[in-house]
């Protein structure tokens, strides 16, 4: 298991603009994130890592929906710990949607709002495509599709807190240092 510095690794990180119902970066102006190549760890190791951080709750170990979807009531951390995949977010009809391919080792922090979802699995030498993912404490993923009817459910994304500590390096970390 290792982990880089934050020194170390590439940061993309991109605003989305709201498309139809489906918010994305539009209420709150927090980036999606990806730290590139952040770690090399089993998904065992990762959860055991992101625990002892705090910031964060590993909740599940599986790829992502074929489907966009987004979540309302809580920002989402992805760690991709095995395989790859082409990932779509905002909305793959969106002209503003943001495509990236994505790897073992990535770790993607997905602010409450944005859709998202995956386009393909990419050849990977047999490894499915894996992540584990994690919540703030205290949150509970709900799954939104930018239907009619989820207004009230949008409107909550603007009371939740960002993150306080980095859910990867702590005290310390790409998450905390994001224009406001």
């Amino acid at each position: 298991m290792s982990f880089k510095l934050p020194s170390e690794i590439q940061v993309t990180s991109r605003q989305i603009p709201r498309w139809k119902r489906i918010p994305n970066t539009s209420i709150q102006s927090k980036p999606l994130m990806i730290y590139h190549k952040a770690f090399e760890a089993s998904p065992s190791q990762l959860t055991a890592h992101l625990e002892e951080v705090g910031e964060v709750i590993p909740q599940w170990v599986y790829g992502m929906y074929s489907h966009t979807h987004y979540h309302s009531t809580t920002h989402e951390v992805l760690g991709v710990v095995s395989g790859q995949a082409r990932l779509c977010f905002g909305g793959e009809e969106n002209p503003g949607r943001f495509e990236a391919d994505i790897e073992k080792g990535d770790l993607i922090i997905v602010p409450a709002g944005v859709g998202h979802r995956q386009l393909n699995e990419l050849e990977s030498g047999g490894e499915y495509f894996k992540m584990v993912g994690a919540y703030p404490k205290q949150k509970y993923w709900d799954m939104c599709y930018g239907e009619p009817g989820e207004e009230e459910k949008v409107r909550t994304i603007q009371e939740l807190d960002w993150f306080h500590k980095d859910p990867l390096f702590g005290p310390d970390g790409p998450v905390l240092h994001i224009d406001k």
